[in-house]
């Protein structure tokens, strides 16, 4: 076998090991019992990891000062750290301490460039794993996808779990030519305002400062990170009060339960997770959102908008055919980073007491945002930047979309059916990354009729995140509640 050229990184790949873009994935696995390193040696031994080109290739740069891939020999004991032993402080249970260990990963630990960019963390004694991804090496749903192939059913130790395909279309085949018609007129508007907005992010239009606000340079501060739990028979239960909701959208629900939080719980609780106090309000009109803002008072009042910034998926599979395609030879299956970013306002009225009038609103706009092409368009957009004026300058203007907004979020749909590793159960899957000029990052995947959301947050600006996510929790019982009380009385 013949030595194979370098490869040179993807353009995605390049934006994400600029300094100020650079990112790594920290996936969590709890596993139901603890287990060896001779275990896991093994298991990576005999996966498709020692035989991918990215999992087994150096990040080098040549004499022209390009990022490119170098083949080399996988050594596998390199990429394993074993912590046999309990960490954290006496008495802390072990999610507390796993999530200490991720945030403290966020922003003190980055990944060795004289080796293949990813390793797997063993706390044995905490039942749980966690394997590092760089970005540059794909996508999440790529990397889940790849994660996978190590895995088995537990109803069936003979196949690999399997991932849901993306979202359906808002266009139904069966539409009327007018319908059609305005839909496609619907896009061309929804798309141009979306994208010029997208567009003044990038360049100078920012959110006012709050007690959420980050900003250049919060990406260095320490962070701590708290995890809320949701179950999908209750967003399914949701999802039967709201018209026309075909699939729930986890989107909808993050973008519902940041307002509902502030308006239907006691303020001086909601507070104490954060440094200075907490009022959330909304203007009226077409073009202005809702705000998180200091206030001496407790009780919502009128005002602006806090932005985030979501990625969406652009991929058509599921992503486990696409591994396997790409170990054949001469294969056209496209590895990487596929995937687009689209803002989202968050919008509360003070007026408004019906929890699921915050779902309703929620969906509306991410049904609108779906049917335009921002997330498609700001793929194209910055894979054009990089192309032509170079990863610096691509670079740059994600960095200050970032720093222009006030939160992130993300969201993976993982495997409904339980599945093992070496035939031992996992109990959840988690996620979250190194941390960005956000105040508060929030990365949500699902699981085996659960979904769990890490909320990574700089400290000295929220310094209790666990509070945020018990009211993140009871605000999708509110929901359920009232959907229940609608289907009853309708």
């Amino acid at each position: 076998m013949g030595i194979e050229p370098d490869e040179p990184l993807t353009p995605a790949g390049r934006l994400f090991v600029q300094p100020a873009t650079e990112l790594i994935i920290n996936c969590a696995l709890g596993i139901d019992r603890s287990v060896g390193i001779d275990v896991v040696r093994s298991v990576i031994s005999n996966s498709l990891l020692v035989k991918h080109p990215r999992f087994t290739s150096l990040l080098v740069i040549d004499k022209h000062g390009r990022e490119r891939w170098k083949r080399v020999d996988l050594e596998v004991d390199q990429h394993i750290v074993f912590i046999p032993d309990v960490i954290g402080d006496e008495g802390d249970d072990d999610e507390v301490v796993v999530n200490d260990y991720l945030a403290n990963l966020s922003v003190s630990c980055p990944l060795s460039t004289d080796k293949p960019l990813w390793e797997i963390h063993v706390l044995s004694a905490h039942k749980c794993v966690v394997i590092r991804f760089h970005h540059a090496l794909g996508d999440g749903i790529s990397l889940l996808s790849l994660l996978l192939t190590l895995c088995r059913k537990v109803s069936n130790n003979d196949e690999m779990p399997t991932l849901d395909p993306p979202s359906v279309s808002l266009t139904n085949a069966g539409e009327s030519l007018g319908i059609r018609l305005w839909k496609l007129l619907k896009m061309a508007w929804f798309t141009l305002v979306y994208m010029l907005a997208f567009c003044m992010r990038s360049l100078w239009l920012r959110d006012k400062k709050t007690v959420v606000s980050g900003g250049a340079g919060v990406e260095l501060w320490p962070r701590k990170l708290a995890t809320a739990r949701f179950s999908l028979d209750d967003m399914k239960t949701v999802k039967g009060a709201v018209a026309n909701a075909v699939r729930f959208n986890f989107h909808y629900l993050v973008v519902a339960i940041v307002p509902d939080s502030a308006a239907h719980r006691p303020h001086h609780r909601l507070n104490q997770g954060l440094r200075q106090p907490l009022v959330v309000s909304v203007s009226s009109g077409s073009c202005r959102a809702d705000r998180w803002c200091c206030g001496s008072g407790g009780a919502p009042k009128e005002g602006l908008q806090i932005t985030g910034a979501a990625m969406v998926n652009l991929r058509k599979s599921s992503g486990i055919q696409e591994i396997t395609e790409l170990m054949k030879k001469n294969s056209k299956s496209r590895w990487g980073n596929k995937f687009g970013m689209i803002l989202l306002p968050i919008y509360y009225h003070a007026s408004g007491s019906d929890p699921l009038h915050y779902i309703k609103r929620s969906k509306t706009m991410i049904d609108n945002k779906k049917l335009s092409l921002e997330a498609l368009l700001s793929y194209k957009v910055g894979y054009f930047v990089m192309k032509c004026f170079g990863a610096k300058l691509a670079s740059l203007l994600n960095y200050r979309i970032i720093c222009n907004t006030s939160f992130t979020i993300s969201n993976l749909v993982g495997p409904k059916e339980e599945f093992m590793i070496a035939g031992i159960p996992v109990t959840y899957i988690r996620a979250t990354a190194t941390s960005l000029a956000h105040a508060i990052t929030m990365h949500m995947v699902s699981y085996a009729g659960k979904a769990d959301m890490q909320i990574l947050v700089a400290k000295e600006i929220i310094p209790h995140p666990e509070i945020l996510a018990k009211f993140f929790e009871g605000a999708l019982l509110d929901m359920k509640e009232a959907a229940k009380l609608s289907q009853n009385s309708a």
